[in-house]
């Protein structure tokens, strides 16, 4: 049955936004603008350069080498000039690849930095927006432990400039389940429905699985207990145990994650660090090392990233990629910043004097708020933050307490 509503009841729903898509008041979105300013500056410092992708692309383009997970996350629509697919920015992290891979082609490690609204079908992740500002770092050209600590590093300064305390870290390595899963010989499906039960730690679903797919009892073994494989320094120790059997890159990813615990403990050693064998978060995407970062009270990450090597070889140049992202607005919502300070500002009437226009210019030089008044205004001009007003005397227009 059609549900049908009045002009009336339209026009009370009108100021309604779409679920999971939020707006800034002038407070907020000045708090946020001096955050971006800080994090963009403290980039800069480390040598990343900042790039400006488009919010639409070419939606073959935008989701080169992301899987099916960031598919589902695109908007799409046709583009009337050339009639082919275009999808609205989810992530900005292939974009950013394209970059590196077609338009820099540098030899050289490259190091860049991006901010930017993104849009996405459903919540991810972060908060319950579908509209975060995505802002993270991105370092090209170099396979090694140290890209990936410096990135870690520089995840762990974002979140310390935007006033986030008693942050951990999680780590893993999406190489192990990765290589298991090959050896147990997993359909591709198979590989698929063991993936959606290790995210949750389904245990008794994973031994399930495990026992319906028919693999050779070590695999097995091996299989069931990665869900058990998470805790402190110690798990990698266990886990080299547990895992004695598996194919030779699942104890090099083992020492792959102990090399970078051990730099972290020396250029972080207050940041706790949680591993995880089971953590597969962008499993599709990333080829290494995954990491997340997370606060108490807080269910989801703040932040999380990892290493996505030839992501651009699609763009005609495969490279060794790693980084991290976050959602600028969880950042300033749960840190621990100040709202800035309004200034106070003067009120300039609307008399047409060329005296009163060359002092309104000074005033504004010299970092000072000046607001004409407009003929015929309603309300208080103090709402508008003004204490202030330009009175003119004989000495000129001089700036005197609002009546």
């Amino acid at each position: 049955m059609a549900c049908w509503m009045d002009k009336g009841e339209m026009q009370s729903k009108s100021w309604l936004l779409p679920d999971g898509i939020d707006e800034l008041l002038p407070e907020q979105a000045a708090i946020l603008e001096q955050l971006r300013g800080e994090l963009l500056d403290s980039y800069a410092a480390w040598g990343y350069q900042l790039v400006v992708p488009p919010f639409v692309e070419y939606l073959d383009s935008l989701l080169t080498g992301t899987g099916k997970d960031l598919e589902h996350q695109t908007f799409q629509l046709i583009d009337q000039l050339s009639g082919r697919q275009l999808g609205v920015r989810a992530d900005m992290t292939p974009q950013v690849a394209r970059i590196d891979a077609h338009q820099l082609q540098h030899e050289a490690p490259t190091r860049l930095c991006y901010i930017g609204s993104v849009l996405r079908t459903r919540p991810d992740g972060f908060s319950a927006s579908r509209s975060p500002m995505q802002i993270g770092a991105e370092l090209y050209g170099h396979a090694g432990v140290e890209s990936d600590c410096e990135v870690l590093n520089l995840m762990m300064e974002t979140l310390q400039i935007a006033g986030l305390n008693e942050v951990y870290l999680d780590l893993g390595h999406v190489g192990i389940f990765r290589a298991l899963a090959k050896q147990a010989g997993l359909e591709k499906h198979q590989e698929s429905s063991l993936f959606e039960a290790l995210q949750r730690k389904a245990k008794p679903e994973i031994a399930e699985l495990v026992s319906k797919f028919d693999v050779p009892a070590d695999s097995a073994d091996m299989l069931n207990t990665l869900a058990d494989l998470n805790g402190g320094p110690e798990v990698l120790d266990a886990a080299r145990e547990a895992l004695s059997k598996a194919p030779q890159e699942v104890l090099e990813a083992i020492d792959y994650l102990q090399k970078l615990g051990d730099l972290l403990a020396a250029q972080v050693p207050h940041v706790p660090v949680h591993y995880d064998l089971a953590e597969l978060r962008a499993y599709r995407f990333h080829t290494g090392v995954v990491f997340a970062a997370f606060i108490p009270g807080q269910g989801n990450e703040v932040a999380r990233g990892g290493r996505y090597d030839d992501v651009g070889e699609k763009f005609g140049r495969a490279r060794p990629a790693t980084g991290f992202s976050a959602d600028l607005k969880t950042l300033m919502n749960l840190g621990s910043r100040e709202a800035l300070a309004t200034p106070a500002a003067i009120l300039a009437p609307a008399d047409i004097d060329e005296a009163l226009e060359k002092k309104v210019r000074e005033l504004r030089a010299s970092g000072r708020v000046v607001i004409r008044e407009l003929p015929g205004q309603l309300g208080n001009p103090s709402e508008s933050g003004v204490s202030e007003k330009l009175e003119k005397s004989e000495q000129g227009w001089t700036v005197v307490p609002l009546d």
